[in-house]
């Protein structure tokens, strides 16, 4: 016969200290509720990185959002970097996909992939992603970076990253540019809620997506154009390439019948400006000057793409 040691029991006042229990309709929608904060239309200026030392900006709306970590949304944290001609600066995070844009400047980016210490190269308008790895930035030009990763999700699962789910991946900006005037040049373009093109990972075709939960467009506005509204649950940290006074994004929660916004707000583009469109807003993009008008929307709608989530709606002139 043999006995077992018992390992120590977990108290009962231990057991229910957390414990809460709600009557349905009070807890089925939090966010109505106030419980769950709703997510704010930010921007954040270009001025913060034009000069100074080398370093990362976060743009951080966790007072906003109720949360002791840094994040721009729920799942996602936007940054500007800013790094000094000669210098080196190192970024890492706890995070499964990692994505930059190289808003001015060249360089290039030290990583470690399986062991071995591999280099990247960068130069203005190119796009970088990362599987959430450590990277060591050099730049030979003053340089800048719009950054946004899913940090925000990992501290909110309390989790850590295991594997890499894709290897580092260079868009240049040539390629993405041809891409983009071809989605211009087609015959169907103006009858299109977006003139975009969509950067994608071949490991990831469920979702036709940058990494497993970042989206990332690249669109223009042509001169004295609209373009109709559509909506998505998915949070945009949106950036602006390049735009002339005269181009904005009109934001609300409502259309009226006639397919116009309700009681809209105007966010206007400002070159290398950032800002937020929270989840479930109608939003449509206007360009009343007289130039072509640039804007990046990152999103994790990755994520919700493989949730099934996404719900996107568009409107539609009859």
């Amino acid at each position: 016969m043999t006995t077992e040691t018992l390992s120590p029991a977990i108290s009962a006042a231990e057991l229910t200290q957390d414990i809460q229990i709600f009557e349905y309709s009070k807890a089925a929608n939090p966010i109505d509720s106030g419980a769950t904060p709703r997510i704010p239309i930010k921007t954040f200026s270009a001025d913060s990185y034009a000069t100074g030392r080398s370093r990362v900006i976060e743009l951080d709306l966790s007072a906003d959002l109720k949360v002791p970590y840094p994040a721009t949304g729920p799942s996602l944290l936007a940054s500007f970097v800013r790094i000094v001609k000669g210098d080196s600066l190192t970024t890492t995070c706890v995070a499964s996909s990692e994505f930059f844009y190289v808003i001015r400047g060249s360089g290039f980016s030290e990583v470690t992939v399986d062991g071995e210490l591999k280099s990247i190269a960068w130069s203005e308008g190119d796009f970088v992603a990362l599987p959430g790895l450590e990277a060591r930035h050099t730049a030979e030009q003053d340089t800048a970076f719009y950054m946004v990763n899913d940090s925000p999700l990992f501290a909110y699962l309390g989790a850590e990253k295991g594997r890499s789910r894709f290897a580092p991946t260079l868009y240049k900006r040539d390629v993405v540019l041809a891409e983009l005037i071809e989605a211009q040049n087609d015959p169907e373009a103006a009858t299109r809620s977006r003139i975009s093109v969509l950067l994608a990972n071949k490991n990831f075709e469920q979702t036709m997506t940058i990494t497993h939960v970042l989206w990332t467009m690249f669109g223009v506005a042509l001169p004295n154009s609209r373009q109709l509204p559509h909506r998505h649950q998915s949070v945009a940290l949106d950036f602006v390439v390049d735009a002339q006074p005269g181009a904005y994004t009109l934001l609300g929660e409502e259309l009226d019948n006639t397919g116009n916004i309700k009681n809209p707000l105007r966010v206007d583009w400002v070159k290398g400006s950032a800002f937020v469109t929270p989840p479930g807003w109608w939003h449509e993009h206007v360009n009343a000057s007289a130039h072509n008008a640039y804007v990046m929307p990152i999103q994790d709608a990755g994520l919700h793409t493989y949730l099934r989530t996404l719900d996107i709606q568009f409107y539609e002139e009859d």
